[in-house]
């Protein structure tokens, strides 16, 4: 799973925002699939970019993660080694691309857990609860301090 760290969730969020917001949306194109629009928040690189990359290798976002390889020089490794030096790992953009991890998943009203990967609508559920996963698992690691209250005794004159 992802590290729980304010620049993924943020990451995430921005991502969500902006398929909100009308970013493209292409389910078969490596640039803006999936996938493909949490890179391009990620590395800063774009969709048409992130698509020759992909081109160069074989197979969709699936098939070439499976393929990574973190010694290559091919464009899409070297994408993907971004990724996960980032804080995520191959599985968690496995699951991206199927919407697929069942920890999310669960996490939804059972309504709403059969999310369709090609559906820009259910990748905005997806990565907003994921955010929101990570978001809590952030929030439990800080410990604060305890602070004493001292009791104040009222002395009248």
């Amino acid at each position: 799973m992802a590290q729980a760290k304010l620049e993924i969730i943020d990451a995430l969020r921005r991502t969500a925002k902006k398929l909100s917001s009308g970013n493209e949306y292409m389910w078969g194109h490596m640039g803006s699939c999936n996938c493909g629009n949490l890179v391009q928040e990620v590395t800063k690189r774009t969709k048409a970019e992130i698509h020759a990359y992909a081109m160069q290798g074989n197979g969709d976002w699936n098939e070439q993660l499976n393929e990574y390889c973190g010694i290559s020089e091919m464009p899409i490794d070297m994408l993907i080694h971004e990724m996960l030096t980032s804080g995520f790992s191959l599985e968690d953009l496995q699951n991206l691309e199927k919407l697929s991890d069942k920890k999310i998943l669960m996490r939804l009203p059972i309504e709403n857990r059969y999310l369709r990967h090609n559906v820009r609508a259910d990748v905005i559920v997806y990565l907003t609860e994921w955010a929101n996963m990570l978001e809590e698992q952030l929030l439990d690691t800080i410990k604060l301090p305890e602070f004493l209250q001292e009791e104040k005794t009222l002395e009248y004159a």
